[in-house]
């Protein structure tokens, strides 16, 4: 019998999958996964990325994040090169991001890579884990007062 632990209040954000091109493959996207898409592409220096994000009809619905690689230094480069890209992570919104990032690593979890601020977020923190069934997992911290 398998227990299920609780974890802290978990909000899944977003799903991201690695495309080549994000103005080449977002019609794809919008049409099969019944989606639209308000135009915006973020870059991030410090992630080394492009995002769009998708929104379904139903504005309580995870959105879809689109990420392109900004360049060779990229860490998502090689995950498009080695794979063709495609489903690359689940992002959760938390209310504690160190107290989350402290609860997976009893789950066995390790830390690819510490908080920062996301241009994508206003400066919100992110932090990437990888599981012991090596999903790839990003935390989003919760806005606080002045950012959004």
């Amino acid at each position: 019998m398998l227990l299920a632990l609780p974890f802290l209040d978990l909000r899944l954000h977003h799903v991201g999958f690695v495309v080549a091109d994000i103005t080449s493959q977002i019609e794809g996207f919008c049409r099969s996964l019944n989606c639209h898409w308000n135009g915006e592409i973020v870059h991030d220096p410090i992630q080394k990325v492009r995002v769009a994000f998708l929104n379904t009809p139903r504005t309580s619905d995870a959105q879809i994040e689109l990420v392109e690689p900004a360049g060779n230094q990229a860490p998502v480069l090689r995950f498009l090169q080695e794979k063709g890209g495609g489903l690359h992570h689940l992002c959760y919104e938390v209310a504690g991001l160190e107290a989350q990032m402290a609860e997976m690593r009893i789950r066995g979890a390790i830390i690819a890579r510490r908080p920062q601020p996301a241009a994508a977020f206003g400066g919100r923190r992110i932090a990437w884990l990888l599981t012991k069934e090596q999903l790839l997992v990003e935390l989003l911290e919760l806005p606080t007062a002045g950012r959004s």
